[in-house]
């Protein structure tokens, strides 16, 4: 992931092109939807540089040399690993699919790469696949595998010219960009052949060479001083046509480019900008999915104890299905291969939420009220479900929507709740105020049809 600092950007642009006259096939639109249908995955950061146990961008942060770096996978020996077991938390948490790192900015790869031996089956004394492990164990359990992967590279001596980042590894002032490209693209070809049905590529590490977000308009992207060009065109092209229904998304924080399948918003909702990313809020047609971590780090980082409670994830998972968008939740494994307690705790709660509740998120869309400082609505067929998160009184005026109430009542325990519609809106009045303590008080509201 991106750090904060770099929202700010150079000034120069030029124009990049992605997939021109993409149409998704048929296979492509019906995995979109699905995907909307899950609405809940998780996300797993994990290389080599979970040994030194301060996140995922270590070698950037602390300007290690890639001399200095390589020696890190001759420590990387994950016995604890077990493919069953993190599939199987994901399941149980309600998540639908994985999304893992199979090169992350670093360029270490974490399967058996063919294209160079700078791999988790060459490098380290492991010598096992992970992602071949994870891949057949997803499809055991009926879990959808994504592949995470950098577009930038702080190793490959060809990532030249230099972006804004990994400037310290020690690498030679020259290269051939074109021919890192074609490094990428073989890589990627072997993720989509090797694995099975993959559920799509979801690329980071784009902004690495380009300018300030702020000046892309429409299917022009910024891009470097130097003036690159990603050929994402043919990435897509590429990708499409190994696995027409695998799905791309970039974490550009631009607006889509063609050739995209689903639009991304890292650690915000669709069209919020509170933490420094998504640049451009324009929200397109395309399915949506906001991510997020379990405490601060996407990679395993030993000192941070900031975890977020239970009740702040749920109810981030309820608010992005508000916002007609899925939830990507992100666990930064340790380096013996074992998630962490901390995070293997929470999950399981946000499980058993998931066994009462997850009727009114499966499926849903957004529903006919926009969000609100008291919560969300979701909707699916005739029954819409208000969300609230935050409200302190029996009654709940919400604005005019479309369509005649049949009845209302709590989602929990069916107990009636009284409703008053009119022109100008709508009145909910409960039998008594939803609990300060409640993750999510429930409203069904079942429209004539």
């Amino acid at each position: 992931m991106r750090l904060l600092q770099l929202a700010f950007f150079l000034s120069l642009t030029l124009p990049v092109f992605a997939q021109t006259g993409y149409q998704p096939t048929a296979e492509n639109l019906a995995a979109r939807k699905v995907f909307q249908d899950d609405k809940f995955g998780m996300f797993i950061h994990w290389g080599v540089y979970s040994i030194l146990g301060d996140g995922e961008w270590v070698m950037n942060n602390r300007q290690i040399s890639v001399k200095d770096y390589e020696k890190l996978p001759t420590f990387f020996n994950p016995t604890a690993f077990d493919a069953k077991e993190w599939v199987s938390i994901a399941k149980n948490a309600g998540m639908k699919y994985i999304t893992i790192t199979s090169k992350h900015h670093d360029g270490f790869a974490m399967y058996d790469s063919k294209v160079s031996d700078y791999d988790i089956v060459d490098r380290t004394p492991y010598k096992k696949d992970v992602l071949k492990a994870l891949a057949d164990e997803c499809r055991a359990q009926g879990i959808k595998l994504f592949f995470y992967h950098s577009h930038l590279d702080w190793h490959h001596p060809d990532y030249y010219p230099r972006g804004r980042t990994g400037l310290k590894t020690g690498r030679p002032e020259s290269g051939n960009f074109e021919k890192y490209l074609n490094y990428m693209d073989t890589q990627l070809t072997e993720l989509l052949t090797n694995y099975g049905p993959v559920g799509g590529i979801w690329f980071d590490g784009w902004w690495d060479q380009s300018a300030d977000d702020a000046g892309h308009v429409g299917n022009t992207a910024p891009a470097s001083k130097t003036g690159i060009d990603w050929h994402l065109d043919r990435t897509y092209s590429l990708i499409h046509k190994l696995q027409p229904a695998a799905l791309i998304g970039n974490n550009h924080h631009v607006a889509p480019f063609p050739g995209e399948d689903f639009q991304m918003f890292e650690k915000d909702l669709p069209g919020s900008k509170t933490t420094g990313f998504n640049e451009a809020q324009t929200i397109g047609q395309l399915p949506l999915e906001t991510c997020e971590t379990m405490n601060g780090a996407w990679g395993f980082n030993i000192k941070d104890n900031n975890y977020k409670s239970t009740k702040d994830l749920v109810q981030y998972l309820v608010k992005a299905a508000g916002h007609n968008a899925n939830f990507l939740l992100n666990v930064g494994p340790m380096p013996n291969g074992k998630i962490q307690p901390e995070f293997v705790k929470t999950l399981s709660e946000i499980g058993q939420w998931m066994q009462q509740n997850s009727e009114t998120i499966y499926g849903t869309r957004g529903g006919p009220v926009p969000a609100r400082n008291w919560g969300v609505t979701t909707a699916v067929g005739n029954r819409v479900f208000v969300h609230i998160l935050d409200w302190n009184d029996r009654l709940l005026t919400l604005p005019a929507i479309p369509g005649k109430i049949r009845s209302a009542k709590l989602f929990t325990d069916k107990s009636a709740v009284k409703v008053s519609q009119t022109p100008e809106g709508v009145v909910l009045t409960m039998a008594s105020a939803p609990a300060n303590d409640a993750f999510d008080t429930i409203i069904e509201l079942e429209m004539v049809k």
